[in-house]
């Protein structure tokens, strides 16, 4: 009889809902994540592996530091076809790392994939559930003004890019609430972890 698989959560929120804080719950409760915004700035880092292949196509937008992330940002900006040469770099890449991150897993009942954009871009496909952060609207706002160089015209342009926290909400299989006191915000995520991680064979459901 083949092992069941892990079951694999997809966290994702909006910008300043506190979605990397939940990650490391995730991890403090003994859960492998594999966080997809790691993956690229590890692939584009110093030495990283797809430098070669991004100055290739985007002339002078790397250096010994890795890309510059300004110098690219310049050259995709605005052009969709420069993006979409950029993305079937990037992608397959990424798609790779998680592969490998889910041999790594393989033994584990429960994974999670850290997709900061899941509806803005990838989708729910190859998920079993999708968990989205929340936070109320007003402490939102004051955790990303409080970011160095962040300003309202900025934020309120990342908003704009974004399906609305309150979409997210309904279309997730789990609400995860940092507007509370972080401890229960931890009590919450090793609740799920383990009702998900809990399992005889078979996929639990939301």
């Amino acid at each position: 009889m083949t092992p069941p698989r892990p079951f694999i959560l997809g966290l994702t929120g909006s910008i300043g809902m506190g979605k990397s804080a939940v990650a490391a719950m995730f991890r403090e409760a003994g859960v492998p994540v594999f966080d997809a915004d790691a993956a690229v700035h590890q692939l584009q880092g110093p030495d990283g592996a797809l430098l070669p292949e991004i100055e290739a196509a985007f002339p002078g937008t790397t250096g010994p530091e890795g890309v510059d992330r300004p110098k690219l940002g310049a050259a995709v900006f605005g052009d969709r076809a420069a993006l979409a040469r950029l993305e079937a770099i990037v992608h397959p890449a990424v798609a790779a790392m998680r592969a490998r991150f889910m041999e790594d897993n393989a033994q584990a009942s429960l994974v999670v994939f850290d997709i900061p954009l899941l509806f803005e871009k990838t989708g729910k496909a190859g998920l079993d559930a999708v968990a989205v952060v929340s936070a109320p609207a007003e402490m939102q706002r004051a955790r990303v003004l409080a970011r160095p160089g962040m300003t309202v015209e900025k934020f309120e342009q990342i908003l704009a890019l974004q399906v609305p926290d309150a979409e997210k909400r309904a279309l997730a299989d789990y609400v995860i609430d940092t507007g509370v006191a972080m401890d229960a915000t931890r009590s919450a995520v090793r609740d799920l972890a383990a009702r998900l991680g809990n399992r005889d064979g078979s996929l639990p459901r939301p």
